[in-house]
């Protein structure tokens, strides 16, 4: 047997595609508040392009990143952030698409999942959270 202690709990609609996470991503004063998926098998964090623009970011001056699907490549850049919600701040790089019509704002391992431990109970649409140390 295994134990985990969790510091948080988040319900999600376990009827809708996905499980969503209210986050918040500020750069200085500015501010833009998301509702981004939790991705398993996503390795970085990716958001649009806008959401980058409204903190401020020339999206071009990050650090190019090139992220790989079953359907393609995209180009983003990374800039850094703290990355808010459930309870958690995290200062972290998070990538932004260049093209706009990438449409989807992804929470991945690096810059969220590595940062805490995470407990799921699919069924009930709940998504337990604390904070990893080791």
């Amino acid at each position: 047997m295994y134990t985990l202690t969790f510091e948080a709990l988040h319900e999600y609609d376990a009827g809708l595609p996905g499980i969503t996470v209210p986050v918040e991503l500020s750069a200085g004063d500015a501010s833009v508040k998301v509702t981004a998926k939790l991705d398993s098998g996503s390795t970085y964090c990716v958001f649009r392009r806008a959401r980058g623009e409204a903190l401020g970011f020339d999206i071009e001056s990050g650090v190019p990143q090139w992220i790989s699907t079953a359907t393609g490549s995209f180009l983003t850049y990374g800039h850094n952030v703290t990355l808010s919600g459930l309870g958690f701040a995290l200062d972290v790089m998070v990538y932004f698409a260049v093209d706009e019509w990438y449409n989807r704002d992804v929470l991945g391992r690096y810059g969220f999942r590595q940062q805490l431990n995470l407990g799921v109970v699919d069924y009930e649409g709940k998504l337990y959270i604390g904070r990893y140390t080791a």
